[in-house]
């Protein structure tokens, strides 16, 4: 039987707010196989986790993360923001993976996150996502990294691209998947993950069309359906 990897969004964002340590500690509470999360630096090149560009949407503070120190990250979300190195530390050895995101990710960046998980032990449980360039700077950075290349195009990524970064996986935004790209991405053997159905209507979708894994904000509802479905 076909097992689909649930990957747990930022946490679990529905009950507790993303990419905190709470937030992270829910998720495996809910049994997730590998938790997602978005790192950005802070001005002093300290990897913490933050989607946006700036405090504004999750701490109401209109202060772009890039002229913040870590120290004044701390201080203005109460502790709230957690360093990488702190989000490894909640997350026990032997529990899930982690899958992380570089949104806007320079080498400085890609460096940085890459010596924190090193220094931490936890090289070997991280994994990757994120665009083309981003992937790039990973795969440069460590030939060894594991990588879900995240694509946005029903047009198959060139072959000189796939062999430059030498993904393990190709990511896709959940409309795109149907079970004719499925078959493409396993063709090339590659898997295919998926982000971010939330319904368990596109849940079933996805996993019927022979998704690997699925990147969700709804873990629970996830976790009922793959037992369910059957594997394409």
């Amino acid at each position: 039987m076909r097992t689909v990897t649930a990957v747990a969004h930022r946490g679990d964002p529905y009950r507790v707010r993303e990419n905190t340590l709470p937030s992270l500690r829910s998720a495996l509470e809910r049994g997730a196989d590998a938790v997602e999360i978005d790192v950005r630096l802070t001005w002093d090149g300290v990897p913490v986790l933050l989607h946006d560009e700036s405090l504004k949407r999750l701490w109401g503070q209109d202060r772009p993360l890039s002229s913040l120190s870590a120290k004044e990250v701390s201080e203005l979300t109460d502790g709230g923001v957690p360093t990488l190195a702190e989000a490894v530390a909640a997350l026990p050895a032997s529990g899930p993976r982690l899958l992380v995101d570089l949104p806007g990710a320079t080498p400085r960046t890609v460096r940085a996150v890459l010596g924190v998980l090193r220094d931490a032990g936890a090289a070997e449980r991280a994994y990757f996502c994120g665009q083309a360039t981003v992937m790039l700077a990973v795969r440069a950075a460590d030939p060894g990294a594991e990588i879900s290349l995240t694509w946005t195009s029903l047009a198959p990524p060139r072959p000189g691209l796939l062999a430059a970064v030498r993904p393990r996986w190709l990511n896709y935004r959940f409309g795109l998947v149907d079970s004719a790209l499925a078959e493409r991405v396993h063709s090339g053997g590659l898997l295919l993950s998926v982000w971010t159905p939330d319904t368990a209507r596109s849940m079933r979708r996805v996993l019927a069309a022979g998704a690997d894994s699925i990147t969700t904000n709804r873990l629970d509802v996830l976790s009922a359906l793959r037992e369910t479905v059957p594997a394409a």
